[in-house]
């Protein structure tokens, strides 16, 4: 593992995605400095920019998807051009390839699961955080894969359930990030209790989402906070990409121009490289590494220049669901490692400064403070 510049990515989880889903995604620049994962064939377009693309490149398009709201679309290409797509938005102005985001709990391990099934007696539960609820409210954004109905969210009056997808492969067996956000979830209720959670499920139970589908959760969660009256103190974004050119993509950039209120948290990622990991890199968003408990930063956990903050995230124990026989689900907690899991702390201490009435500059810059 290179814990250098990080040119070379040569990371295992990248490599796995890619075997395991090659038909859909494309490994672009193995072993090279651009070395990133894609949607196979895919180009994202604004609504400026579709009709010059569908010009040039008609013959290989084999399918456009409109999302009128966000002002993109997305282009499927087919034959040999779908291996062709990041060089090919790199020709056209108004175009990006649809970068693989992929989440951020170690891969090396699943998680160790206590209080569930026949290990209910072997382990005592984590203490349920108090039933506070701040006012005026704080709203924090979890972008994630869902929050079951745990018994630490289902009685609190601003509970929404939004379903994990625990066996999305359909090979009747959990799946690897099956549970991430409610763990999620949980870490921000440790340690911020009086919190209000709003969650869009962007990340899929099998560990990966794209540009599209994170710009797309993003703004259904502006909308949903509109319609409601509310203001989104802050969101956690657990998942991350690489790129080509190690700059953000595009249509993420702009999507996040929109949350200039709100305090942005993100993970730094896992592969132990100094290359910019994205949403995280921006320098409107505070990225967040792991560190161990002698308080050092994890071997596994990103770092460089663009990385903000640091916080436990190796072996912290949280919320969590498991599938068991004939579709039911048990309820119990999880340890788990990864910048996933230092992301929430994090965004929970901002939380409780914006609660504090500070403003979100001020809760940034307090935070950063404390954790420098």
């Amino acid at each position: 593992m290179d814990q250098g510049s990080g040119t070379r990515l040569g990371v295992a989880e990248l490599r796995q995605l890619w075997a395991a889903y090659g038909h859909d995604l494309l490994l672009h620049d193995p072993g090279g400095r651009g070395e990133c994962l894609v949607r196979r064939g895919e180009l994202i377009a604004t609504a400026e920019a579709l009709d010059p693309v569908l010009d040039r490149y008609r013959r290989w398009v084999d399918d456009v998807q409109h999302d009128e709201g966000l002002l993109l679309a997305r282009v499927r290409l087919r034959g040999a051009e779908r291996d062709r797509c990041v060089d090919m938005a790199r020709e056209t102005a108004g175009v990006a390839a649809n970068h693989v985001h992929f989440g951020c709990p170690v891969m090396y391990g699943t998680p160790v699961m206590y209080g569930t099934g026949a290990q209910a007696q072997q382990a005592p539960p984590v203490p349920e955080p108090p039933a506070a609820q701040w006012e005026p409210p704080v709203v924090v954004g979890v972008l994630d894969t869902g929050c079951d109905p745990h018994p630490w969210f289902r009685e609190r009056p601003w509970f929404e359930p939004v379903p994990e997808v625990l066996d999305a492969d359909d090979d009747a067996g959990q799946d690897r990030q099956a549970g991430h956000g409610t763990f999620v979830s949980g870490v921000l209720l440790q340690h911020a209790p009086g919190a209000v959670l709003r969650v869009q499920r962007v990340l899929s139970s099998l560990g990966f989402t794209d540009d599209y589908t994170v710009v797309a959760g993003l703004r259904s969660l502006r909308l949903a906070a509109a319609s409601r009256g509310e203001r989104v103190g802050v969101v956690v974004l657990t998942a991350g990409c690489h790129t080509a050119d190690d700059e953000c993509p595009p249509i993420l950039r702009d999507e996040l121009a929109h949350w200039s209120g709100s305090v942005v948290v993100a993970a730094a990622g896992n592969q132990g490289l100094s290359r910019p990991f994205w949403p995280a890199a921006l320098p409107s968003v505070v990225a967040v590494a792991a560190t161990g408990p002698d308080g050092a930063l994890a071997e596994f956990s990103n770092f460089g220049a663009w990385v903000d903050a640091a916080a436990p995230g190796v072996a912290v124990t949280s919320s969590f669901v498991r599938m068991t026989g004939n579709g039911r689900r048990d309820f119990g907690f999880a340890s788990w490692s990864g910048t996933s899991f230092a992301a929430p702390r994090v965004a929970a201490a901002i939380a409780t400064a914006l609660h504090e009435r500070r403003t979100p500059e001020e809760a940034t810059r307090f935070f950063r403070l404390r954790s420098s």
